[in-house]
């Protein structure tokens, strides 16, 4: 069985981009689906000072831990400003500083959604323009607009834009 580590590039218990990673992760058949929250991982601003006295925190580790044992990767990214959430920026930079390629080329589908239009679009493009340096291997993405007239209990209620998500997943999946 298949290993899918899903989460969201936020800290916000109530985060809209956790829900529609853990949509996502769950629409895999026959995989184990790890749910991962970045609040169990909390790491100190990085900057080369700090790594250089006190060195790498032991939450990258697990996390990195984490990405390396899965055979997939399910990651919606919240944006702030056009750019990463700055938590999940500084959770990327202390990985990136274990493992220069910390994605392991593990297939990976990539998303994000907001409550505006766009839905994440200007992150997404930031991601995939970073994230094949770093051995981000991007098989699949989604952009969900207008979260909230689009998304209720727990599921995508627009069936166009459910349909576009079960097609990339299905492209995750044979990625596996």
């Amino acid at each position: 069985m298949k290993k899918i580590v899903a989460f969201a590039g936020s800290n916000s218990k109530t985060s809209i981009n956790k829900q529609l990673a853990e949509y996502a992760a769950n629409l895999v058949d026959d995989a184990e689906i790890s749910i991962l929250d970045l609040n169990d991982y909390e790491l100190p601003l990085y900057g080369i000072d700090y790594e250089l006295e006190h060195g790498i925190p032991e939450n990258a580790h697990l996390f990195l831990g984490e990405i390396q044992s899965a055979d997939g990767i399910v990651l919606s990214l919240a944006e702030h400003n056009g750019a990463y959430a700055t938590v999940f920026k500084n959770i990327f930079d202390w990985m990136s500083r274990i493992d220069g390629k910390l994605w392991s080329n593990k297939p990976m589908l990539l998303m994000a959604t907001s409550p505006g239009a766009r839905g994440g679009a200007t992150v997404l493009e930031v991601a995939k323009g970073r994230f094949p340096f770093m051995g981000g291997n991007i098989v699949a993405e989604f952009s969900l607009p207008s979260f909230g007239d689009n998304f209720s209990n727990g599921q995508i209620t627009n069936t166009t834009l459910n349909n576009d998500l079960k097609a990339q997943v299905a492209a995750l999946k044979d990625a596996l």
